[in-house]
Formats: C-alpha cells, structure tokens, sequence
C-alpha cells in the first residue's frame, strides 16, 4: 500500500472501528438505562409488535379482572342477605309450629283467649317482612340477584366470553314468592320455602366459586403474559454490565488507535529531511 498524504487507510479504518464501539457502546448504556433490550420499534420490529400486542393483552385482563371483582361483591351481597334470609326461615318454622299448637278461640273478639296465638303471628309476620327488606335491599352498584329482570345479568370473565349472574327473565325471589302471602303461616309453607331459597342459595355459592376461579386463573394469566413479555424485551443487566465494560475498553483502544493512524503523515515528513 502507498504512503499518502491524501488518504490514510490506516485512520479511516480505525474511525469505522471506533464508530462501531461507539454505536455499541451508545446500545449498551440504553439496555442499562432502560432494563429494555427492546424499547422500542427500531431495536427489533417483530419483537416489539409482538411485545405491544401482548401488553394490549394485559391491559384487557386488567378490565376483566374488575368485572369478575364486580361479580363477585354482587353475588356476595346476595349472599349476606340470603344469610338473613335463611336465619328468619328458620325461626319461621319454631313460629310456625308453636302457631299451629296455639289453641284459637272460635270468638276472634276475645282478644284475653287468643293472645298467644296473636303474639305469635305478630312476631311471625314481622320476620316475613324482615324476609322482604332483606331480598329487597340486597343491591350492589345497581344489582339485586333477587329482583326481577328482562337481560341475562353477566360480567365479562375474558376478552372474548362472559359468565351469566341470573339468566334472562328471571323472576323475582320476594317474601310472596316464597309463598308468605299475609295468610300462611303453616309449617308446610316455611319448609317449602326454606327449599325454595336454599337451591337459590346453592346456586349462588356455585357462582361466586367459579368467580374466585377466574380470577385466580385471570392473575395467573396476566403473570404469564408479564413473564413472556419480559423474556421477549427485558436486558439481562449482569450481561449488558459486563458488556459495558468491555466496550469502554475497546472504545479507549479504539481512540488510541486512530490516534496512531493520523500520525502516519507526520512520519512521512521525516522522510524530506
């Protein structure tokens, strides 16, 4: 090769070397700013789009996790109320029984021979009422499992399906519809009643297992998703370390070198003297 003054090879390909470095080096420093080995498009396309995606992903787990949380707080409202409610069928049946061994006078005016009877009833129709107010008030963020409705009442349990609450017009559950008209107080309507509820509140307990199942399986879901994402775009810092150091290195090899080059021309001069 020539000795010039013009060119020298010698600097120009040190400077494309130190350039090099240099870009690594710049990769590096990002890697460790950021934790990311892919922040974004220009790192890697493929990985990034599959990284947003998956993230977009996440964030919809995070909308069906509320709504399965939603569910959740309404079925157990339903349920508390429905603790109530079995409570008060249950000492229906004591008043029912004690009513139906209470002797009646055939003269209902005389009020000092029925008195037993009457306090019973009293105390029985009241609990009735207790019965209602409970159905009735059993209401979370506009939902009564108990009351009437014309739609299925759903929560979203994925991105793509959603678990029914109460199916399509379904009746209402009411102290009437339990068969407490203002009139029977019989044994036979408080045990049909006690039924009645019972297999309401059994399926409201298979409801709210199945819930807490989502939701577990919805967390997990989204730690798998964490997880896969970070494998895709995540730097590995003892690496990336490592690296820097080894760069900073070559780059101080790099500047020494192309120092060297650029003083080939300053030889050639000894060759004039």
């Amino acid at each position: 090769m020539a000795n010039s003054i013009n060119t020298n090879v010698g600097a120009l390909v040190a400077l494309q070397n130190l350039n090099a470095t240099n870009k690594s080096l710049e990769t590096a420093q990002n890697r460790i700013n950021t934790g990311f080995k892919v922040a974004n498009a220009k790192d890697n396309g493929a990985i990034f789009a599959i990284a947003t995606n998956q993230r977009a992903e996440m964030g919809a787990l995070d909308a069906v996790k509320q709504s399965i949380q939603r569910g959740q707080s309404i079925v157990d409202v339903a349920m508390a109320a429905g603790d109530t409610v079995t409570a008060a069928l249950t000492e229906l049946k004591s008043l029912a029984v004690a009513i139906a061994d209470a002797p009646a006078h055939p003269d209902a005016a005389n009020d000092d021979f029925n008195a037993t009877r009457l306090a019973l009833e009293a105390d029985f129709d009241a609990i009735v009422k207790e019965i209602g107010d409970a159905l009735g008030g059993a209401n979370f963020d506009g939902v009564n499992l108990f009351a009437a409705n014309t739609g299925a009442v759903y929560v979203t349990n994925s991105t793509t399906t959603k678990f029914e609450l109460k199916a399509a017009a379904g009746a209402a559950t009411t102290a009437t519809s339990l068969g407490f008209d203002g009139a029977n107080r019989d044994v036979a309507t408080v045990q049909s009643a006690i039924e009645s509820f019972t297999a309401t509140l059994a399926d409201l307990g298979t409801k709210s297992k199945s819930l807490d199942r989502q939701l577990t399986f919805t967390s997990k879901l989204q730690d798998a998703l964490e997880a896969g994402i970070g494998n895709l775009v995540d730097a590995d810092l003892a690496k990336e370390s490592a690296r820097l150091t080894a760069l900073q290195t070559k780059q101080q090899l790099g500047v020494q070198a192309l120092s060297i080059a650029n003083q080939s021309s300053s030889i050639l001069l000894g060759l004039f003297r």
